[in-house]
């Protein structure tokens, strides 16, 4: 149990702090045009570094392809909640770098830590050769 906390315990926090700061109504922070597409993708940036955190910690096989999905729903619908929220409004693009955020996020924490990618790559050649066994 304390495994998959400390695994998954950081996305989901992680989450949590995304959630709310989408649902302050007018957060001090004024950014130039542009600029808060950087924020937003830096924020998400940081839940992707959690969920591949979660994985290689607590040796999850959940695929990488339905974590990063994850990741980009969530941002997705946490971006349009805002239309909900009073001063804040849904933009399109600040969704797709909430998206990429994860995505990089994901691929930058891989990089680094070099057994989460070995991990991956035996587990993408796995599927393929069941897949193509089943054919």
């Amino acid at each position: 149990m304390i495994e998959k906390v400390i695994g998954w315990g950081p996305a989901a926090l992680w989450a949590a702090v995304l959630f709310l700061l989408s649902a302050w109504g007018s957060p001090p922070v004024g950014l130039a045009s542009g600029m808060d597409k950087v924020v937003h993708a830096g924020a998400y940036l940081m839940l992707g570094l959690a969920l591949a955190w979660g994985r290689m910690w607590t040796s999850s096989n959940v695929p990488v392809a339905t974590l990063v999905l994850a990741g980009v729903i969530y941002g997705v619908v946490v971006e349009s909640y805002q239309v909900f929220v009073s001063g804040r409004e849904a933009e399109l693009m600040d969704g797709l770098a909430n998206a990429l955020g994860v995505l990089v996020g994901y691929v930058v924490f891989s990089s680094i830590v070099p057994g989460l990618r070995k991990r991956d790559q035996a587990s993408e050649q796995g599927t393929n050769e069941s897949s193509m066994a089943q054919t």
